[in-house]
């Protein structure tokens, strides 16, 4: 009886060290969900804070606004990236301090997307003449905050990433001269060409299974399917036939992640872990209109809103090996991202002639979804204000780079697009949090700087 009383002591013992353990180290799980959509998915779009669904007229349609690559027309490449920096500062109840970053100047990897769009018409398919087909690959959700080891909250955590994929096969059709639609996959993934290939979850050990000290990492990844499906409608045109009013809307599906990998204690690993990540269904409307729209000169104004499902995140349960469950209820709420931009394009200048060249600039207001209960200092979170600027030159068929080699040499138009974003978060305190979390209760104070350039290629 004594023997048998003493392996339960042990077994139960090793349950409760679990258990402690993986709510020491798992408690900033949450994070994992929390990160702030990467909406920069074009530098064009960027540098008009994103509102960009109702124009969609670059290759980013993709994945702004699907249904407006019937505007495109033969094939069409677009590739690019952002660079993003800054620094949280924290000060605490008491007073103590630190400060985090991106891992450095600046997040690396860096995000990046792709698109290729081609008409089929274009492309000698002329009993499929109103359909165009593309395929995007954008990082979508990601976030890389790095904190010293030794902050108040190092036992919730130091570091954190997701790179995580997005590959969108896509296709739109053009039902009437007016209305188009657009449908397409969100295939989320992790590759090992993107950082570690696996969500990352950092933090130092307060004692218990593993040593106090010891560097605990939290690792995992799954790959799951959603999808979107667009319109975009042109409600007034010009004598030319272009468009000068465009409504557009937009349906992103959420999708569901089962997240598997391992618990960690200075690289060895401790326990297989589990947990689910919902990514939120995402809905868009937009409103494009131009009040100048020549063969000489363009000047667009457009507003967007986002509607973002984060609502539906109720919980970030974690799984451990040995059959013990860890409840992380979240309660977060859903929001709303409003964004405004405008863009000014030049068609016909005399000094660079076969050139058109567009100044942007932008603003998007993004409510933070988290509550103070549950905050992990391993995502920017608070109220953010983004303005925005941007720059592009595309040189056409006729014109020549430098004077010297002419553009059409190497496709019918060349497009480079520079853009820039200043994050301003608005100061946040979070309260009540308690036991090991009770480190993240303070002042966070929040800037991003973010660098976007995309190359295009008309063929």
């Amino acid at each position: 009886m004594n023997g048998t009383h003493a392996a339960g002591s042990r077994t139960e013992s090793r349950r409760a060290a679990w258990a402690c353990v993986a709510l020491l180290l798992l408690a900033a799980a949450p994070t994992l969900a929390q990160v702030p959509r990467i909406q920069g998915q074009g530098t064009a779009a960027s540098g008009m804070g994103n509102a960009f669904s109702a124009q969609a007229d670059d290759p980013s349609a993709v994945h702004y606004n699907p249904a407006g690559m019937t505007q495109l027309s033969g094939v069409q490449l677009m590739f690019g990236g952002l660079l993003s920096g800054g620094t949280t500062s924290f000060v605490g109840p008491t007073g103590v301090t630190a400060t985090g970053d991106r891992n450095g100047s600046v997040a690396w990897p860096p995000p990046v997307h792709a698109y290729l769009v081609a008409s089929l018409k274009d492309l000698g398919l002329p009993r499929l003449e109103h359909v165009t087909a593309g395929i995007g690959l954008t990082v979508p959700f990601g976030s890389m905050t790095r904190w010293p080891e030794n902050s108040p909250f190092r036992f919730v955590t130091t570091f954190n990433t997701l790179p995580l994929l997005d590959v969108k096969p896509t296709v739109a059709y053009r039902l009437t001269r007016d209305v188009s639609i657009g449908a397409g996959a969100d295939i989320y993934t992790f590759s090992g060409l993107v950082g570690e290939g696996h969500v990352e979850q950092q933090s130092i050990s307060p004692g218990g299974l593993a040593p106090p000290g010891q560097k605990l990492e939290l690792s995992g990844k799954d790959t799951a399917a959603g999808f979107n499906v667009s319109v975009l409608y042109t409600v007034l045109r010009n004598a030319s036939g272009q468009p000068v009013a465009n409504v557009g809307f937009v349906y992103r599906s959420e999708a569901t992640l089962e997240l598997t990998g391992a618990l960690s204690a200075n690289g060895r690993k401790l326990a297989d872990a589990t947990s689910t990540l919902v990514l939120p269904r995402i809905m868009t409307g937009a409103l494009a209109v131009w009040p100048v729209r020549s063969s000489a000169h363009e000047w667009k104004l457009e507003v967007d809103v986002d509607y973002v499902g984060w609502r539906s995140v109720q919980n970030l349960d974690v799984r451990l090996g040995n059959g013990t469950v860890i409840p992380q209820p979240q309660n977060w709420h859903s929001t709303y991202a409003v964004m405004a931009g405008t863009e000014v394009r030049w068609l016909a200048l005399e000094s660079l002639p076969g050139w058109e060249v567009a100044a942007r600039t932008g603003y998007t207001h993004q409510p933070s979804q988290m509550p103070d209960l549950g905050f992990s200092p391993g995502v920017p979170s608070a109220n953010a204000h983004i303005v925005a600027v941007g720059f592009g030159m595309l040189c056409k068929e006729t014109a020549r780079f430098l004077g010297l080699v002419s553009c059409g040499t190497v496709s019918k138009a060349i497009g480079v697009d520079l853009s820039y974003q200043a994050s301003l978060y608005e100061d946040r305190t979070v309260a009540g949090n308690t036991g090991v979390r009770a480190g993240v209760n303070g002042l966070y104070k929040t800037t991003l700087h973010t660098g976007g350039l995309s190359i295009r290629m008309n063929f």
